[in-house]
């Protein structure tokens, strides 16, 4: 099925797009939303400016709107607005998203779907926690925390880049405090810097930590494709 990919440049739309391909799909475009702010509850917002190095990487072209408003129905509209321009300039017949448990994300992005005669697609809606996150290191992906919003989870976590040892650490801290470990619940947000779908990996060359004592992020300032890796 030819489908446009909704794209926040996090593991879990990634990894979406690297498990459809594998099931046969072609990924004809990826399909970024700006939201107003981090407020949004449909959508993610840190460092979305450099999903278009991924967009690269990756070689599938990107189409991107902006959303004026956090109001979810408006949000709902500007989704509308870029599936109809996938449908028209790539032919889609589907919408792929990472969600997991989510359940009015999934209903919202269905309910679109339905009203323009598209499927909707979620490979790892239910996964189990641990198993994918295991599964994402064990796929070769790379990517990192760029945003931290629960209890358990501190400013040293922003920019780690997480592997086996930090998803040992993750696990025993997501049962002390009750966050999901996979981070559905938007306790964390990441950015993949590398994985089999790029060409090259992402390489950052500047960056700022922001840190309020509860909640921070990991703001991307310069970044770049690097094609001597």
């Amino acid at each position: 099925m030819k489908l446009g990919a909704l794209f926040s440049g996090g593991k879990d739309s990634t990894y979406s797009i690297y498990l459809a391909k594998k099931q046969g799909h072609e990924i004809k475009c990826i399909l970024t939303i700006y939201p107003k702010s981090d407020e949004s509850h449909l959508l993610h917002y840190p460092n979305l400016k450099w999903t278009s190095l991924q967009s690269k990487s990756m070689n599938i072209p990107q189409l991107i709107l902006f959303s004026k408003s956090d109001d979810t129905e408006i949000e709902v509209s500007v989704l509308k607005k870029i599936l109809n321009k996938a449908k028209d300039e790539y032919g889609i017949e589907g919408l792929l998203h990472g969600g997991i448990k989510s359940k009015f994300q999934k209903h919202k992005f269905e309910k679109t779907c339905q009203k323009l005669n598209l499927k909707s697609i979620a490979p790892l809606w239910e996964s189990d926690p641990r198993k994918y996150m295991n599964d994402l290191i064990a796929s070769n992906f790379i990517f990192i925390v760029t945003s931290v919003s629960s209890e358990g989870l501190d400013g040293s976590w922003l920019g780690k880049t997480i592997g086996e040892n930090e998803i040992r650490l993750l696990t025993s801290l997501s049962e002390k405090f009750g966050f999901n470990l996979n981070f559905e619940g938007g306790e964390a947000e990441t950015f993949v810097l590398d994985c089999p779908l790029f060409s090259y990996p992402i390489k950052i060359e500047k960056s700022k930590n922001y840190w309020d004592g509860y909640r921070g992020r990991f703001e991307i300032m310069a970044a770049r494709l690097n094609y001597n890796a």
